[in-house]
């Protein structure tokens, strides 16, 4: 519950202050959205026009409806304020550095798989994500924040995997003999996820180059070292892109 309210507070007090920061000494801001806005998506891919499909009260509405909220409390202080903003809808990203006990797709599976542990799927597996090597989610952010395009940006990888051939592939690049452990899907969690980059690829000619497995691989030594030290924190030195 403690960790939901600081999620609430930072999507909303957090983004107000920030934005009146902005709006106070004339600042370019960014807001780092996700594709959370999108809920458990009705419409397959998802495009920036989509209003999304969200449980305003369920157990991920915390997060969900933060992000919503700070999407539009950006563009009215763009309308009424005239602050020079950018929306960035992330999706999924992975790589380098990333923390093990986040409770991500990939960490999770990473750490699993090279503890020789159960990978835990949940539902069937059949559900969809899409996963965004962290090298070309920054890429894209960067050109985001130095292009004029005030309505929401999404960044991330179209190559859309199930949970199950994600797990498969996880054990494929770690050459673990782990198990696959199923447990019971989580409420609301949603079905499919992939972004429509087109508006990316047009007004940013940006689109991402490193496939899930070359991805996987490239954190691979990150993983290790960071299941070895037994923490979430892995030597600075490890490369953090390609």
């Amino acid at each position: 519950m403690a960790r939901g309210i600081e999620t609430l507070q930072v999507g909303s007090l957090g983004t107000f202050n920030s934005l009146e920061l902005a709006r106070k000494y004339g600042a370019r801001y960014m807001l780092a959205s996700t594709s959370e806005c999108y809920g458990d998506p009705l419409e397959h891919p998802q495009g920036e026009s989509y209003w999304g499909h969200v449980n305003p009260i369920g157990p991920r509405s915390v997060y969900d409806e933060s992000k919503r909220f700070a999407e539009a409390a950006t563009m009215a202080y763009r309308r009424y304020h005239n602050v020079n903003t950018r929306i960035v809808r992330i999706f999924n990203t992975y790589g380098p550095r990333l923390q093990l006990n986040d409770g991500r797709v990939i960490s999770n599976f990473m750490k699993q798989a090279l503890r020789s542990e159960p990978l835990t799927v949940y539902g069937d597996g059949t559900q969809t994500r899409s996963f965004c090597y962290v090298s070309d989610e920054i890429e894209g952010i960067l050109r985001l924040a130095v292009a004029e395009i005030q309505e929401p940006v999404n960044i991330g990888n179209p190559d859309e995997f199930t949970i199950l051939d994600c797990a498969r592939l996880v054990r494929k690049v770690t050459g673990s003999h782990s198990a696959i452990s199923y447990l019971p899907l989580p409420q609301d969690d949603p079905k499919q996820r992939r972004p429509d980059i087109t508006k990316a690829k047009r007004l940013l000619g940006w689109e991402p180059k490193i496939s899930l497995e070359a991805g996987l691989r490239l954190s691979q030594a990150y993983f290790e070292q960071a299941v070895e030290l037994g923490n979430a924190g892995a030597k600075r030195d490890l490369p953090l892109v390609a």
